[in-house]
């Protein structure tokens, strides 16, 4: 199992940047894959990025061309830099880590951390 800790949340303006940061600890196996979800009330939780052990990437349309994800093997940490912000990404984000390659669905990611919430007003 991983423990994940996510922090760089909070309320910006439409247009705003804002970075997350997850640092994990615990069996390096199972970071094969780390990534980035969110989930908005009443809305299910959804993929926005992911990258692999490597550094493959993979990104929601909806996010592509603002978010960059990023990740230091070595200080087993995790980036999501979050560009251009719109009220559509207000979401609880959480950070999550997988044994397996580069998934995007939710139900593929054992360990998650608590969660960072980004607020975007108008």
């Amino acid at each position: 199992q991983v423990q994940l800790v996510e922090s760089g949340g909070g309320l910006v303006q439409a247009g705003d940047s804002l970075r997350l940061s997850c640092a994990a600890s615990g069996r390096t196996s199972d970071t094969i894959t780390m990534g980035w979800f969110r989930q908005a009330p009443g809305k299910e939780r959804e993929f926005v990025a992911v990258i692999s052990w490597t550094g493959s990437t993979k990104y929601a349309d909806s996010v592509e061309g603002r978010f960059t994800i990023s990740r230091d093997n070595a200080k087993n940490t995790m980036v999501l830099q979050m560009n251009s912000l719109k009220p559509e990404d207000t979401a609880h984000y959480y950070c999550a880590a997988s044994g397996y390659y580069l998934l995007t669905r939710p139900d593929a990611y054992k360990s998650w951390g608590q969660g960072t919430q980004v607020t975007v007003s108008s």
